[in-house]
């Protein structure tokens, strides 16, 4: 897995965490946040909403254009299903 450089402020009610559990805490939340960002599930958790053709779409192909587009459309939305 490639290891991004992100800042994270993690906030823990116990204080008698050890070091390694900490790090332990970091690395899993890191994982959890690599699988979250992927392109395919971020497409597969919206839709399109295109209000110039009166169009909902959940097809992730376009959905990924959309979003890897340099020029944002008027009145065309992302919305998250959930």
């Amino acid at each position: 897995m490639n290891k991004s450089n992100r800042d994270l402020l993690v906030l823990f009610k116990q204080d008698l965490m050890t070091p390694q559990a900490i790090e332990h805490e970091v690395g899993w939340l890191h994982e959890l946040l690599f699988t979250v960002e992927r392109l395919d599930n971020f497409a597969t958790a919206h839709e399109l909403i295109d209000l110039n053709k009166y169009k909902v779409t959940n097809n992730t192909v376009e959905i990924k254009k959309l979003v890897r587009r340099k020029k944002e459309q008027p009145f065309v939305f992302l919305s998250n299903k959930n």
